[in-house]
């Protein structure tokens, strides 16, 4: 793994922000000469897949796109991201979702509404009864697009509320929660997120398109979100790599009881007294 993951480990200024607010801006998280490539290789997806794309969120949504290209399969250990992940999670960890998410302009004629306000992980949230429930996984988010300005197509978040089951909305349905807020970030920015956070996609008024790449970290015992179209990295990839594509040596067992040759992301840390 890359050595300069050591120099950005999760700072205690950090840690104390995310456990506070339950997200992490994450500045100059992709160099800028890199975005334009990712920015590419997406787009190709973009044009392959139209016909699988979720239209849900008003613009596209589409899932288990880091098999889709080698570049992709570079960001699952960033240097700038990976540590923070670990920072939160521990080393007992994979990739268990990938997708991507474009925002187009919105329509002049677009009324607008609230926003579509959620945690992550459908039923976990309803088959765990603990209150609040636990934390489970973290997202990265690396933004493509130039979003430092509110209304265009902004990841919005209430800070603070992955501490809460329940999110109670005023009963005017055209009125926004009073603690939402945009994040505003640049092109090349990461946001870190835990599942818990209520969050939306904002809606988009500007005139140009948002575009933002998400990996989903778990504890490696969730089963994946997406159907993780990765063998064909397997044979290419290190030790860790293979273990954040989900691979377990020792099977099925390997998951909840893992010996060393299952996370070889512990035995790094461990070398580095970081685990």
């Amino acid at each position: 793994m890359d050595e300069r993951c050591l120099q950005h480990l999760l700072t205690d200024e950090e840690r104390a922000s995310f456990e506070s607010d339950g997200y992490l801006v994450i500045k100059n998280a992709l160099p800028q000469d890199l975005v334009p490539k990712v920015e590419a290789a997406l787009k190709k997806v973009e044009a392959k897949r139209e016909h699988d794309k979720d239209t849900s969120l008003g613009g596209g949504n589409w899932l288990d796109v880091i098999g889709e290209d080698d570049l992709l399969l570079e960001l699952i250990d960033w240097a700038t991201t990976l540590p923070k992940v670990w920072g939160v999670l521990g080393w007992h960890i994979a990739l268990y979702h990938s997708h991507y998410i474009v925002s187009p302009p919105l329509p002049d004629d677009f009324k607008k509404r609230r926003l579509g306000w959620h945690q992550d992980s459908g039923r976990i949230n309803t088959d765990i009864e603990s209150d609040p429930r636990p934390r489970i996984s973290v997202k990265i988010g690396f933004f493509l697009t130039d979003a430092s300005a509110p209304d265009r197509g902004n990841f919005h978040v209430i800070p603070g509320s992955h501490l809460k089951n329940e999110l109670t909305l005023p009963d005017e349905k055209s009125e926004e929660h009073p603690d939402a807020i945009p994040i505003l970030v640049s092109r090349g920015d990461a946001v870190m997120f835990d599942r818990r956070l209520w969050h939306s996609a904002g809606q988009n008024y500007s005139d140009i398109t948002r575009r933002a790449l998400f990996y989903g970290y778990s504890y490696r015992w969730l089963k994946p979100r997406d159907n993780m179209t990765v063998a064909h990295y397997m044979d290419r990839s290190d030790p860790i790599r293979r273990q954040l594509l989900g691979a377990s040596p020792n099977g099925g067992f390997g998951y909840t009881s893992p010996e060393d040759e299952d996370v070889p992301l512990k035995v790094w840390l461990e070398k580095h007294d970081l685990a």
